[in-house]
C-alpha cells in the first residue's frame, strides 16, 4: 500500500502515480521540469511494465516494480499530503 496523497516538499508539488508503468531510463529533471502534470507529454518516456508504478514530482521520480520503502530513499521529499 502507498499513500495516494504524497507531495514533495522540494518542489511542493503533487506526487503522480501511475500503475503499470514505468520510467524510461533517459528521463531527466528538465523532462519532469517541463512536463509535468500534463500526462499526454509524459506519456513520452513511459514504458508498459505489469505490476509496476511509476512516481513522478516536478524535481524527482522513480520507477517502483518490487516492494519497496520509500522512506529509506534519503533523497526524496516526498511526505503524506493528508488524507
Amino acid at each position: 500500500r502507498t499513500c495516494d496523497q504524497l507531495r514533495c516538499t522540494a518542489c511542493d508539488f503533487r506526487v503522480s502515480l501511475f500503475n503499470d508503468y514505468i520510467w524510461d531510463q533517459s528521463c531527466d529533471y528538465l523532462f519532469f521540469r517541463n512536463n509535468m502534470p500534463e500526462l499526454s507529454k509524459l506519456r513520452a518516456k513511459m514504458i508498459k511494465k505489469k505490476g509496476a508504478r511509476a512516481y513522478a514530482c516536478q524535481c524527482s521520480w522513480r520507477s517502483i516494480d518490487e516492494l519497496t520503502d520509500l522512506q529509506t530513499q534519503q533523497q526524496l521529499r516526498w511526505v503524506c499530503g493528508k488524507h
